[in-house]
């Protein structure tokens, strides 16, 4: 699929392509991209055992999207089942990147890469703040994981 240095990929879901995700040029249009992308976000901490109540209701904390950018590669028609993989591509002091590809269920069409920059943030004063460590950890260990997918 791609030529760049591989990341611990994390199946975080799959969906369906209805007619109704088709634009007026026959392929899915771009919000349904963001769409499924801001999914696999929220199930990325979820299957971390660190979903956004928890991240509040135990640390104070939650994430906030600071940058997503959005490769398109091919173009996905009515009827076509995807997988959507994702991957911890960095840890910094206060921010993380994530990596999110749409692929074909057999992993041989990749569809869209999806690579975003995530700030924690206090959940009152919406300030930047250094991840928790637990975090963090669960993290370092998503990275270093073997794909399971």
């Amino acid at each position: 699929m791609s030529q760049q240095p591989e990341l611990t990929q994390h199946q975080l879901g799959g969906a369906v392509v209805h007619p109704w995700h088709i634009d007026q040029f026959g392929h899915m249009n771009v919000r349904w991209f963001a769409h499924f992308f801001d999914d696999a976000s929220f199930l990325f901490f979820n299957r971390l055992g660190l979903d956004q109540k928890t991240l509040i209701k135990e640390f104070g904390v939650h994430t906030v999207t600071a940058q997503s950018t959005t490769e398109f590669r091919t173009e996905v028609l009515a009827g076509t089942c995807v997988d959507v993989l994702g991957s911890v591509s960095r840890i910094g002091e206060k921010s993380l990147g994530l990596e999110y590809r749409m692929c074909s269920t057999d992993r041989t069409i990749e569809y869209a890469i999806c690579k975003t920059i995530e700030v924690l943030v206090d959940a009152q004063s919406h300030s930047s703040l250094p991840i928790p460590s637990i975090l963090r950890e669960r993290l370092e260990l998503a990275q270093k994981e073997d794909s399971k997918s």
